[in-house]
C-alpha cells in the first residue's frame, strides 16, 4: 500500500482538510480519509490536490501542425479550408513521426494536468491507402507512447467509409482514413491481442460523423463493439459546422444530433463531440440522454465553429468534457476560461455558467469537466475517492494566483487567471508521479524526437 498527504483536497463534497490518500499496486485507490493523521513516511503535497482531468478528444497527428495554418487560404477562411490544409499533412505521417508527435503532445497533456486521454484516431494506412502489413500499426504507436508517458488512454479507432451524405464517394486525400465496418473491427481485434486493455488502457470506437458513416454501418460498428467490449465507449463528431448541418437535412430530413438519438440509442456511453449547432430541442434531449457533449474551445474558436449553448444546456443537466482535438491549445484551464467567456462576450454578463448552487463558474465548470471526462473515457477516474484510479494534481501553493487565497478561489484563480507558469506543480497517474515540480522525466528526449519529426514533415 502507498499512501500520499494532503493539507487541502477538493474531493466530492468540496475542500477537505489533512487528507490521506492510499492505493494499491494497480494503481487503484482504496482508501480517502479527510481529518486524518499524516502517517510516517508518506509524501506530503506541495499545495492543495485536486484530481486529474480527463481530456476527451485528441488527433495526436495534428499536435505538428499548431501555428502552421494561421495564415489566409482562401477568400473565405472557414473549418473546410483547413480540413485541406490538415489532409496535406496528415498525408506525410509516418509510423516513427507519429509517435514522436504523441509521445512529446501526452507530455505537454500531463504537464497541464490532463491524466488520461480520449484518442480519437482515424490515420490507419499507409500514405497511398493501402494498409499496413499490421493493420493497427499506427494505432499501436499511438498506444504506445500514451504508456511511455504516462498517460491513460481511451484508444478510439475510427471509422471513415464516405465523402459525405448519401455514400459520397472519398476523395483521394482521404485515403488513409477509410475502413468497412469489418475491416476496423478486425483493427481492433488486433490492437487489443498485442496491447490488452488494462489499468490504464480501454478501447471503444468512433464512427467519424454521419457524413463519413452511414446509419447501416454504423449499427454493425456498434454490434461488433458490443459483441468484443462491456459498455464500451463510443465517440462521433456532431453538428460541428452549420454546411454540415445543413447538408444532414438535405439528405436525411433532420439535424444531426436529432437523426442520431431519433435511430440510436444514445446513453452515458457516448460522446457526441462539439454538438455545436444544436436546437433547443435536440439541447434539452441530448441532456436527457445521459450522454456527454464533447466541447474543445480552443480548436472550436480557432477554427471558428461557433459557440456551444452552455448555459442552456447545463441547466437543464447536461453533461460536459472538454478536450484539446487539434491541440493549438493543451490545458483544461484554456478550455474552461473559454466555455465561460463566449457565454460573457455573446451574453454581455458575467459568471453567466455559475449555478444557484455554485456561484463561481471555475468550480461548477471544473466538476463538470471531471465527470463528463470520466464517462467519455468509460474508466474509473474523475474523482478522489475509493476504486478510483489515483489521478491527481498538486496546485503549487507558492504559485502567484493560489499563494494567500482561501481555498474557496483557487480554482477560480486556476482557471481565470493568466500569471507566470502553469499553477499545476505535480501530477499523480495510477499512484506514480508523472510530473515532478512541472518536469516529465522523458521531456528532454522527447522534445528533442519532437522536433525532429516536425522537420522531417516539413521539408
Amino acid at each position: 500500500m502507498s499512501a500520499f498527504f494532503a493539507d487541502h483536497a477538493r474531493l466530492a463534497d468540496g475542500w477537505r482538510r489533512n487528507v490521506l490518500l492510499e492505493w494499491d499496486d494497480d494503481g487503484t485507490l482504496v482508501r480517502v480519509a479527510p481529518d486524518s493523521a499524516a502517517p510516517a513516511g508518506a509524501e506530503r503535497a506541495k499545495g492543495p490536490v485536486v484530481p486529474g482531468m480527463p481530456n476527451l478528444h485528441s488527433h495526436a497527428f495534428q499536435r505538428a501542425m499548431a501555428g502552421l495554418t494561421e495564415y489566409r487560404a482562401s477568400v473565405a477562411d472557414t473549418f473546410w479550408s483547413w480540413r485541406d490544409l490538415m489532409y496535406r499533412f496528415a498525408a506525410r505521417i509516418g509510423p516513427e513521426s507519429l509517435a514522436d508527435i504523441a509521445h512529446w503532445l501526452y507530455i505537454e497533456m500531463l504537464k497541464a494536468g490532463y491524466t488520461s486521454v480520449c484518442e480519437f484516431h482515424y490515420v490507419h494506412h499507409a500514405p497511398g491507402g493501402a494498409p499496413y502489413a499490421n493493420r493497427a500499426e499506427l494505432a499501436e504507436r499511438v498506444v504506445d507512447a500514451a504508456g511511455r508517458a504516462g498517460i491513460g488512454i481511451t484508444m478510439l479507432p475510427v471509422l471513415y467509409e464516405h465523402g459525405g451524405f448519401n455514400k459520397a464517394a472519398p476523395r483521394d486525400d482521404q485515403r488513409r482514413f477509410l475502413n468497412t465496418p469489418d475491416a476496423l473491427l478486425a483493427l481492433i481485434d488486433s490492437l487489443a491481442r498485442a496491447r490488452p486493455e488494462n489499468g490504464m488502457r480501454r478501447y471503444g470506437v468512433a464512427p467519424h460523423s454521419l457524413r463519413a458513416v452511414s446509419g447501416e454501418s454504423l449499427a454493425a460498428v456498434l454490434e461488433g463493439l458490443d459483441a468484443r467490449f462491456d459498455r464500451a465507449p463510443v465517440h462521433i463528431h456532431v453538428a460541428e459546422q452549420t454546411a454540415e448541418v445543413e447538408a444532414c437535412v438535405a439528405a436525411t430530413g433532420r439535424r444531426p444530433v436529432q437523426w442520431l438519438l431519433d435511430h440510436f440509442n444514445v446513453d452515458e456511453r457516448w460522446c457526441l463531440v462539439h454538438a455545436t449547432h444544436i436546437d433547443a430541442g435536440e439541447c434539452a434531449r441530448l441532456a436527457g440522454s445521459g450522454a456527454v457533449a464533447g466541447l474543445c474551445l480552443t480548436t472550436e474558436a480557432n477554427l471558428g465553429d461557433g459557440v456551444f449553448p452552455s448555459r442552456d444546456y447545463l441547466d437543464v443537466g447536461g453533461r460536459i468534457g472538454v478536450g484539446s482535438d487539434s491541440h493549438v491549445g493543451v490545458d483544461w484551464r484554456s478550455e474552461l476560461r473559454l466555455l465561460e467567456y463566449g457565454q460573457r462576450l455573446c451574453r454581455q454578463q458575467r459568471n453567466v455558467l455559475a449555478s444557484p448552487t455554485q456561484s463561481r463558474p471555475a468550480d461548477r465548470l471544473f466538476d463538470a469537466a471531471l465527470d463528463g471526462g470520466a464517462h467519455a473515457t468509460r474508466r474509473p477516474v474523475g474523482a478522489l475517492s475509493q476504486g478510483m484510479r489515483a489521478d491527481w494534481l498538486v496546485l503549487d501553493d507558492a504559485h502567484p494566483g493560489i499563494g494567500g487565497h482561501a481555498p474557496e478561489t483557487w480554482l477560480s484563480s486556476a482557471v481565470f487567471c493568466e500569471h507566470g507558469d502553469t499553477p499545476v506543480r505535480d501530477v499523480f497517474v495510477s499512484g506514480r508521479k508523472v510530473i515532478d515540480a512541472r518536469r516529465h522525466a522523458q521531456e528532454d528526449e522527447a522534445l528533442a524526437r519532437y522536433r525532429a519529426a516536425l522537420r522531417g514533415l516539413l521539408d
